[in-house]
């Protein structure tokens, strides 16, 4: 079925079904790893919960159902966690798939000290732990682990190209951020500060270039393989770092999900090369009202975020964020049940009340 008409069906289909049941557990964190949440297929009860704006109906430490046998692993962006991507997992979930959302270290809402190159080189090893984990796990044994599905926003997607065969090093991050530090100041500095257009911004530019050039020379190419990873989506990717050459033909289909205002990570520096450079890749969704938080469901509210954070990721006036989330999640939903399942089995449409 085709993501217009499974939209369609889905959404006819919200005032009709009843909430289903979301499992959910966490793999604590040890040595090599940090804490994973799983979201999983579940016959047991649930009980209402709220996130965000999010009600969910979810079983805690459930057993698991039968599912569709295939698992997706989310990568959250730089400073997040697991509950921003629920939206996502539920109607994944719906779809018979496991989810499951590596905390990525360094870089997460606990525990955020090292965003950037660190993170990057660490984070495609981490999806591959993940997916180690569940695999060893006696509950998830009925899994099929052979084609595993990816989905990334932000630094995740970053993730995600790493693992669709994309190559890039710090110093071209370097080299970008010479470049463009003026326009892409975001990208290059992150939370630190923001240009105002005062006196000080030359300054901060100054500095900025001194600091980038210190600690993002290594032009060493990073690359990561996971043969299990059958099928990426990128949302909003970080990508100015990436050599466009070694995303021409990934080495598994490879979706992006793109928006039209984001102040982060602007399109004309890192979606649109990929989608310049990837003849394959297929645009499955983009919001031109959107902004870069467009893809955090729920959203986090304003009045936890610092103001840079809100201006950079807080939904831009005008955007209609209850009819955006499907335009993205349907198609990302109906992606990886082309790839991974061969776009065979029954669409379940109770996963519209996840939207």
């Amino acid at each position: 079925m085709h993501a217009s008409s499974l939209l369609a069906g889905l959404l006819l289909s919200l005032a009709a079904q009843a909430a289903p049941t979301l499992g959910s557990l966490t793999l604590p964190g040890d040595d090599a790893s940090e804490a994973i949440t799983l979201f999983y297929p579940t016959a047991a009860a649930g009980r209402p919960e709220t996130r965000g704006d999010l009600q969910l109906n979810l079983a805690a430490d459930a057993p698991p159902a039968p599912g569709n046998g295939r698992l997706v692993v989310i990568s959250h962006g730089s400073g997040g966690g697991p509950w921003v991507h629920t939206t996502l997992a539920a109607a994944l979930v719906e779809a018979g798939f496991v989810v499951a959302l590596p905390l990525h270290r360094g870089d997460n809402w606990r525990d955020p000290g090292r965003p950037g190159p660190d993170s990057w080189t660490l984070r495609p090893a981490e999806v591959s732990r993940a997916i180690d984990r569940v695999a060893a796990d006696p509950r998830f044994a009925g899994l099929a682990l052979d084609r595993v599905g990816g989905f990334g926003m932000s630094a995740g997607g970053h993730t995600m190209l790493s693992l669709a065969g994309g190559v890039w090093s710090p110093e071209r991050f370097r080299a970008h951020c010479e470049q463009h530090l003026a326009e892409d100041f975001a990208a290059c500095v992150g939370l630190a500060t923001r240009l105002t257009g005062g006196w000080l911004d030359g300054f901060k530019l100054w500095l900025a270039q001194r600091v980038l050039n210190a600690r993002f020379a290594d032009a060493a190419p990073r690359s990561h393989v996971d043969p299990r990873l059958a099928a990426v989506v990128a949302g909003v990717p970080l990508a100015a770092d990436f050599d466009p050459g070694s995303l021409a033909r990934p080495r598994v289909p490879l979706g992006l999900v793109t928006v039209g205002r984001d102040r982060w990570l602007p399109a004309r520096f890192h979606s649109d090369v990929v989608l310049a450079a990837c003849a394959s890749c297929e645009h499955l969704a983009d919001l031109p009202e959107g902004g870069h938080g467009a893809l955090l469901a729920p959203a986090p509210p304003p009045s936890q975020l610092g103001s840079l954070e809100c201006a950079l990721i807080c939904d831009p006036p005008g955007f209609d964020r209850a009819a955006a989330t499907p335009r993205w999640v349907v198609p990302t939903v109906d992606f990886f049940r082309r790839h991974l399942l061969g776009g065979l089995g029954p669409v379940n449409t109770n996963c519209a009340e996840a939207i």
